[in-house]
């Protein structure tokens, strides 16, 4: 009589790509990111009926969730694929996506599609590609590495080339206009340059020039200022769009209307896309929101925590950025549903609606997941040689 035993698929004496995968990586992490990627499929089938009346092209109800469910595909294969990368590939292919996206947002003027008065996606037919998005994790990165350069005193020019880089990103995306991702690059930006290690002194003198960018901004874009006014004064402009959207929420309750029961959601405005919050909201109410906030809260507060242990300098601000970045656009995005600040395009990772929204997130996640995974030495007390030091005086 044979006895069947179960046996793992990976050994831990298999030393092939994925075992070694396997074994390291931060399966909590991965299991919340695999988590928001199904609710965003599923929140798709909630809103695409609805979406389509705003396009008399299209008859198939569900339009948008067949593509999200392509696009979410092709998500999760980018953030696996750059799991498995090593620091040293992180870096590569986040340069690369970084000088590849800044070439497109160049020519963005002559050959990009403009939609709602920005400049913003290059048509590949069925498909648009968004190259800003991409830009966001390969900065970072590469900031994280021009600044782990910087420490190491040997005569780089990191913090120089860094702020470079990043005055050339912020430019083009100017000239688009888009003022959210720049926001959202900024603050991240600085936040790497932070935990980099420099002076409070030269923090607070970041924070004032910042403050006076911000104001700048605001009499450069007259979009910016009307914005602005009508999150200020709702009462004297037209504010349809959030207003539908805080209605939802709130018809929602605790535990929603119920699957396919929304109503509000036929009243909203790129309810698949930037208000896809306020969707889930009506339907599956309280619950369901607090479920969101709670898996992107788990995802940068453990993402955090893990990166600050890292003795690699680089390896601990590249991964400290891109938690931040995850966390920061989610911020956003529910805030704006809230009516906690003006509206921005801005997608809220994992579940809005978009191709390279999607694929830009997955590979962010992607390069986190890679660079926290447990290595030897990564995490022990003593193993980094070369002592770090302050950017600047």
């Amino acid at each position: 009589m044979t006895h069947n035993s179960y046996s793992h698929p990976f050994s831990r004496n298999d030393q092939s790509l994925i075992a070694r995968w396997f074994w390291t990586v931060d399966r909590g992490l991965l299991g919340a990111a695999l988590t928001l990627v199904g609710l965003g499929v599923a929140l798709s089938f909630a809103s695409s009926p609805a979406a389509i009346l705003a396009d008399e092209s299209i008859s198939d109800p569900f339009h948008y969730s067949w593509r999200m469910m392509v696009f979410s595909t092709m998500g999760l294969i980018a953030m696996l694929s750059a799991s498995l990368l090593s620091p040293r590939g992180v870096r590569r292919i986040a340069v690369l996506a970084l000088f590849c996206a800044i070439v497109v947002m160049a020519a963005l003027p002559f050959i990009g599609d403009t939609v709602k008065g920005a400049a913003r996606w290059i048509n590949l037919g069925p498909f648009s590609l968004q190259p800003s998005e991409f830009a966001k994790p390969g900065l970072i990165v590469f900031a994280a590495w021009m600044f782990a350069e910087a420490q190491k005193g040997e005569g780089v020019p990191g913090v120089s080339i860094a702020f470079g880089l990043w005055a050339l990103t912020v430019g083009l995306l100017l000239i688009q206009p888009d003022i959210g991702q720049t926001l959202l690059i900024t603050t991240t930006f600085m936040a790497v340059f932070f935990m980099a290690g420099v002076p409070l002194k030269w923090v607070a003198a970041l924070a004032a020039v910042g403050a006076g960018g911000v104001v700048s901004l605001y009499f450069m874009f007259s979009h910016m200022r009307d914005r602005l006014s009508r999150f200020l004064s709702p009462e004297t402009t037209d504010t349809h769009q959030i207003d539908r959207a805080s209605e939802a929420i709130r018809a929602g309750g605790l535990v929603g209307r119920g699957i396919g029961e929304g109503v509000m959601k036929r009243h909203v405005p790129d309810l698949h896309t930037d208000f896809i919050y306020s969707v889930g909201a009506e339907e599956f109410g309280l619950v369901l929101s607090l479920i969101m906030i709670g898996l992107y809260a788990f995802i940068v507060i453990r993402g955090m925590r893990k990166a600050m242990k890292l003795n690699d300098s680089f390896e601990q601000t590249a991964a400290a950025g891109l938690f931040m970045l995850i966390g920061l656009q989610a911020c956003i995005n529910i805030a704006v549903n809230l009516n906690l600040i003006p509206t921005k395009g801005m997608t809220l990772p994992f579940i809005s609606y978009g191709g390279s929204s999607m694929m830009a997130m997955g590979l962010t996640m992607g390069f986190a997941l890679a660079l926290t995974r447990r290595r030897p030495g990564a995490y022990e007390l003593g193993s980094n040689v070369n002592p770090r030091r302050r950017l600047l005086p």
